[in-house]
């Protein structure tokens, strides 16, 4: 089994009926959820929505201020027009809008929107990067 690899990403919430109904109007159905916690079924990961003050004394640190924003999750699409729509949804299911996307230095073309709970989503298209028809990234072999 390779060590590089991520299986699930938890992400601490402060509401997490709020965090569902967001997640819920983006489109994305839970696979399962339980006494608080969701958890959405990805492409060979798990995304989870926890209480943050759960959270934190899951990790045995109760009492834990957890922050945000120190990191940023990513979907790209195959084209720009899918990137504005991806943008425009995310607005309109309640997102803060960081950054309207825009054509950027490296020849590719992305957003930025920050989650209820501030969690960094950044929407992109990489027209170096392929993606497959599921919309699966494979990073193409350097040669």
């Amino acid at each position: 089994m390779t060590p590089q690899r991520v299986t699930l990403i938890t992400l601490g919430v402060n509401d997490l009926a709020r965090s569902a109904a967001f997640y819920r109007a983006l489109g994305w159905v839970a696979a399962q959820q339980q006494e608080g916690v969701v958890f959405y079924q990805m492409q060979g990961a798990v995304l989870g929505l926890f209480g943050r003050a759960e959270l934190a004394k899951d990790q045995g640190r109760a009492g834990a201020v957890l922050g945000t924003g120190a990191m940023t999750l990513a979907q790209n699409f195959p084209d720009r027009a899918a990137v504005d729509t991806a943008f425009a949804a995310a607005l309109a299911a309640g997102a803060t809008a960081l950054k309207a996307p825009e054509a950027v230095f490296w020849g590719g073309y992305s957003g930025y929107y920050a989650d209820p709970d501030g969690h960094v989503w950044e929407v992109a298209h990489n027209p170096f990067w392929p993606l497959a028809e599921d919309g699966s990234l494979t990073l193409p072999v350097a040669g």
